[in-house]
């Protein structure tokens, strides 16, 4: 019939009614959105997948370090141990909560456990001596300057830092990064698009060319147009993943998280035999700072042989795990990187199945024949011409840009973690930020926390980081202060009602 009643596909010799025609339209429109979101489920189940390798990796660490404690000291150190097993508890329970997001200040978590453990085991280890909680405190101001546990406390609080926080961001960024993926994935076709993807994929069925596939670089335009904003993800997309390879190559490196927290049991005990050889000593310099106790009526204690054990444990090592899994997540990360600005040729290519770009007997929007226009540039700007699609290039998707101020952020993170800076973050949801710190990183630097991470787990309103470098070696110069960070965030709500 004449295709005069036709308001998407050329008006020719139609074999499609009316209705027939907004049938297509719908289907086209739901064919391609889940083609999109089974694009995204692809991404997601790679990025979930390797969340969850490294996280099991991580909390088995703690386990086993744990257990190892749990296992030895009972045996090595009886009382000095039995009595005081919330003390070790409490600091496992803590790291967990810093890994997982809680806002805890690690620095402090880790102060808190030495100045606990040291007050008991003063106790312990001079059992004739009656001492009081005010006496404790007064021990605790002496005894910090003539270091009771050597240089453990230091050592370990340094590494733990770094490890620890580069661990929780290199998570939190897999989190972050399946989670834009799966929120742009949702984004809804203008009507625009709905109508370019019908010509593209169903009006060839309305001139009687069903078997006619698409022309290439016709698809392209369709689809780069209708994409248009998801490419302009690209640029912070890749620098989240650049930024998670950084992370990856310290947690393998200088922060060795292998070393580090699969250690931490050893390095308990090598504090108390500091404490133990040092006991005669730094009990002179108390009492001289702090006055004689009183002598108790209790004596010593028959567990004093058995308090003076040495430990003798060994590493829970599996570093060639964590090698491993850090190869793989290095991999998947590289091929993800061009994902936003790739979707359009995968998409024609294994969806849409258009023909070859050099076809001259393949649908090009009103026939079958070859295709003239140049394919479109890749993002929002380079729109404007597009001859296939309407695209508003001044009224930007707001969903995508929030989702790109996502990726800023976590990359912000990320850049802070590698060079061992904590960012503070203030957001509604759970936490898994972090940070670390480089070779040449002053421990006086690295080894302080420079602020407190509230919980976190994916961003949803932060305030848009200064842009002043990319990646992994820029990424740390974005920090802002507060008061500039807000007015960002007002900057930025304005431009959305501008752009509505």
């Amino acid at each position: 019939i004449v295709g005069e009643h036709l308001r998407i596909c050329p008006q020719g010799y139609t074999c499609c009614t009316s209705e027939m025609e907004e049938n297509f339209a719908n289907k086209s429109r739901s064919e391609f959105e889940a083609m999109m979101k089974e694009a995204g489920r692809s991404v997601q189940t790679t990025l979930t997948a390797q969340y969850r390798s490294f996280d099991s990796y991580f909390q088995d660490l703690l386990n086993k370090s744990e257990k190892a404690l749990y296992d030895a000291f009972p045996s090595i150190y009886g009382e000095l141990y039995t009595q005081n097993m919330k003390v070790f508890k409490d600091l496992y329970s803590e790291l967990r909560r810093y890994y997982r997001g809680s806002n805890i200040n690690l620095e402090e978590a880790l102060n808190e456990f030495w100045t606990r453990l040291l007050e008991r085991l003063f106790k312990l280890l001079n059992p004739q001596y009656h001492i009081t909680d005010e006496y404790l405190d007064c021990m605790v101001k002496h005894a910090e300057q003539h270091k009771p546990f050597g240089e453990v406390p230091r050592d370990l609080k340094v590494k733990a830092t770094r490890a620890f926080i580069a661990a929780r961001s290199y998570a939190q960024g897999f989190l972050v990064g399946s989670d834009v993926v799966k929120k742009v994935s949702q984004v809804s076709l203008s009507h625009e698009c709905t109508r370019a993807i019908m010509k593209l994929m169903y009006c060839p069925h309305c001139r009687g060319m069903s078997s006619v596939k698409p022309c290439n670089n016709y698809c392209l335009n369709v689809v780069k147009g209708c994409l248009a904003n998801q490419a302009d993800l690209n640029t912070e997309w890749k620098y989240l993943m650049d930024s998670l390879v950084g992370v990856a190559d310290r947690i393998d490196g200088p922060y060795n998280v292998d070393t580090v927290i699969g250690t931490i049991h050893m390095r308990i005990a090598e504090a108390i035999s500091n404490l133990q050889e040092n006991k005669d000593s730094l009990t002179a310099k108390v009492f001289q700072g702090c006055g004689n106790p009183k002598i108790s009526t209790k004596g010593s204690s028959s567990e004093d042989k058995k308090r003076r054990g040495k430990a003798t444990l060994e590493p829970k090592s599996s570093a060639q795990a964590l090698e491993m899994l850090v190869l793989d997540a290095k991999g998947n990360l590289t091929a993800l990187k061009t994902y936003w600005i790739t979707l359009p040729g995968s998409l024609c290519s294994k969806k849409v199945m258009a023909s070859s770009a050099a076809d001259d007997k393949c649908w090009n929007g009103m026939t079958k024949g070859s295709y003239l226009p140049e394919v479109m540039g890749d993002g929002l700007a380079n729109q404007i011409n597009n001859p296939e699609v309407e695209v508003d290039i001044t009224k930007p998707d707001m969903t995508i840009r929030q989702q790109i101020m996502q990726l800023k952020i976590m990359t912000n993170r990320l850049g802070n973690a590698n060079i061992g800076n904590d960012v503070d973050f203030q957001d509604a949801s759970d936490d898994m930020s972090g940070s670390g710190s480089g070779d040449s990183c002053p421990d006086d630097v690295c080894g302080k926390r420079l602020s407190k991470s509230p919980s976190t787990r994916q961003p949803e309103t932060h305030a848009i980081p200064k842009q002043s470098g990319h990646g992994i070696n820029g990424a740390s110069s974005r920090s802002l202060p507060s008061a500039f960070l807000l007015l960002l965030s007002v900057a930025f709500i304005a431009a959305q009602h501008l752009w509505r």
